[in-house]
């Protein structure tokens, strides 16, 4: 499969030329703005509410030397939370892996030891996120290779004659705001629903439908969904995928058990906070995988069975894409566009074709290794690169951050 507009346009997935409603495109740094979609402010990153091409249009150059790097954070702003987000300045408390701050008496980022402004407790709270030696910063080359190795153990991945896929109408980025339906025919003419059995696939499936799509109204699990969680969590594990992900994250001194890890992932993926005006709103997981609807938009809805099954359900209906990616087998990733129920989603990014544990894994791997951050990795000798954001409006032990978003956002040389 290869890109259908230029390479360096479409490798941002076409993000960039969004409508101005959900999109940066000349709002960097704007102050809040309550109708907007998403937001291009200085804070967003803090309230997780950034439009998915803040990164790419607002922030610089990932590997910059200069702190100052990191923007300064504007003073509150309207629909923020009140009071101030941090419970001690002068301490690392709620703040272990937070953005730069100028005006701040002491930092508690990655960097900090590397240009000697770490808080006091720096150490002591922040050590086990495996910060507590500049050395122990995950390398690029790290994460290249151990994306590849993820790469290579996803047995349980599509094969070539288990999907069919009717791509159609490639548009130029700026064609998606007028949100016409250029391709007739629905995204995936045939998939082998045998791979549906498959343990992780069967897990993952159950999850989906747990959810309430529209933020602000809160989520309520019964016992069975809970369990759904864990079962979800416990078969993942069993896979060589997720093998060598706690592998290379023990390794790494992230995780001393696979106990820890799994506890981890739990709460980072499943843990509830409020996007919305109802508390318990949201998660990561809801959000990546099954997606969310906000002000009338599509958010999140980054997975090729959430789409296949609602597709199917008569519920998607596929518009064109932008972006079809140089991979020949699966997983592949295809940027398109969609109507979900009647709510369009101008350019959303998906693997297609990988299990469950796969993305699982690759988006892991990125929020604990580049939280908030690009993350660069490899696939099949390809290079593909993945943005997270951290959930910054609450927290869950000892600091640490919820996952607010991932998807994969461009293949970069």
């Amino acid at each position: 499969m290869r890109a259908c507009v230029p390479l360096l346009v479409a490798m941002l997935c076409g993000l960039a030329w969004a409508d101005r409603t959900e999109s940066c495109t000349s709002r960097c740094y704007e102050k809040f703005d309550r109708d907007a979609a998403c937001q291009c402010d200085r804070r967003c990153p803090q309230h997780g509410d950034c439009c998915e091409d803040y990164e790419y249009l607002c922030i610089a150059e990932e590997d910059s030397e200069e702190p100052e790097r990191f923007l300064e954070l504007e003073e509150e702003t309207e629909g923020a939370p009140t009071g101030n987000l941090y419970s001690a300045p002068n301490s690392c408390q709620g703040r272990c892996q937070e953005p730069f701050h100028k005006h701040h008496p002491c930092h508690c980022n990655a960097r900090c030891q590397e240009f000697g402004n770490c808080c006091e407790d720096f150490e002591s709270l922040c050590g086990h996120e495996g910060f507590s030696r500049s050395s122990d910063a995950i390398t690029k080359e790290e994460l290249q290779g151990v994306s590849e190795k993820i790469y290579r153990a996803d047995t349980n991945k599509a094969q070539k004659g288990d999907i069919v896929l009717n791509s159609q109408k490639c548009v130029s980025p700026s064609e998606t705001r007028d949100q016409v339906d250029c391709s007739p025919e629905p995204l995936f003419t045939y998939v082998n629903e045998k791979l549906f059995s498959k343990p992780t696939y069967a897990a993952f499936i159950n999850l989906l439908n747990n959810y309430q799509r529209d933020t602000g109204r809160g989520e309520h699990f019964t016992a069975q969904q809970l369990a759904e969680q864990d079962t979800f969590l416990r078969e993942v594990m069993k896979t060589a995928v997720m093998k060598e992900l706690y592998a290379f994250l023990h390794q790494q001194n992230r995780y001393s058990s696979e106990q820890e890890f799994v506890s981890d992932l739990k709460n980072m993926w499943f843990g509830l906070y409020s996007r919305g005006s109802e508390e318990g709103d949201s998660s990561g997981f809801e959000h990546v995988f099954s997606g969310e609807v906000k002000k009338g938009k599509v958010t999140g809805f980054h997975n090729w069975i959430r789409f296949y099954t609602q597709e199917k359900a008569g519920l998607v209906d596929y518009y064109s894409h932008v972006y079809d990616g140089p991979w020949d087998s699966y997983p592949d990733v295809l940027a398109m566009q969609f109507s979900w129920d009647g709510y369009y989603k101008q350019v959303g990014s998906a693997f297609i074709g990988s299990s469950p544990e796969f993305e699982f894994a690759l988006y892991s791997l990125c929020f604990i290794a580049r939280p908030g951050k690009v993350c660069q990795l490899s696939l099949g000798g390809h290079p593909l690169a993945i943005q997270t954001y951290t959930w910054e409006k609450s927290t869950y032990g000892n600091g640490k951050k919820y996952i607010a978003t991932a998807y994969v956002v461009s293949s970069t040389q």
